[in-house]
């Protein structure tokens, strides 16, 4: 299920026109997604600007070609024989403000083109980087090849992308395995409703659960 696919069931469900969200979610990961019904669609960029807050893992000693476990998965044949002292070093290298370029399986426009578009063609450019902020990454749990984090970062970030760039620091490879957003600015998953359940509700029910900023 996309982004899309839940602001499509939205408009059909409750028959409404104005349905947007603040953030899309890659199509493997979960978690809380802001949707913005009405007028409060006006203000999807304030919404999209705030921090973002995230637990996933990722594997050691392969890449994918979207960065992610979607995509077609290249052994590297490196070790991943690493203590946790390295492993959680090379996390610690992109803590802070760092410059990050975009995956090639984006939606990021170069000469007008969406990345994506160019990948599927089998092109690929460079595209310059950006600076995004990693406010702090933690690694959790370690069982090779997977290991498991958590992070807030700010719009714009790619976690698949950082995974990868984290297999590059360490000489072997990674791509990302699973991913949930836990908050979206101020609004956390302990409060948010599930798309299962979203189906079930009538309009009114929905309007006792909407809130008003």
């Amino acid at each position: 299920m996309t982004s899309h696919d839940v602001v499509d069931i939205i408009r059909r469900r409750f028959h409404l026109k104005k349905v947007g969200h603040a953030g899309t979610l890659d199509p493997i990961a979960t978690g809380v997604l802001v949707i913005l019904i009405g007028s409060y669609t006006k203000r999807s960029n304030e919404f999209m600007s705030e921090d973002k807050e995230y637990e996933g893992s990722l594997i050691l000693g392969a890449s994918s070609d979207t960065c992610d476990a979607w995509g077609k998965i290249t052994p590297s044949g490196r070790s991943i024989t690493f203590s946790d002292s390295e492993i959680r070093t090379a996390f610690d290298k992109f803590s802070g403000e760092i410059e990050q370029a975009p995956p090639m399986y984006s939606s990021v426009r170069h000469k007008g083109q969406k990345l994506y578009e160019l990948a599927r063609k089998g092109l690929v450019v460079t595209v310059e980087p950006r600076k995004v902020s990693i406010k702090s990454i933690e690694v959790t749990k370690i069982a090779l090849p997977e290991v498991f984090f958590r992070l807030t970062c700010s719009k714009g970030t790619y976690v698949r992308q950082l995974s990868a760039d984290i297999g590059n620091i360490l000489g072997c490879g990674a791509y990302m395995a699973s991913l949930r957003r836990t908050r979206s600015g101020r609004f956390a998953s302990a409060e948010a409703i599930g798309v299962d359940l979203l189906r079930k509700m009538n309009k009114d029910e929905l309007n006792k659960v909407l809130i008003t900023l």
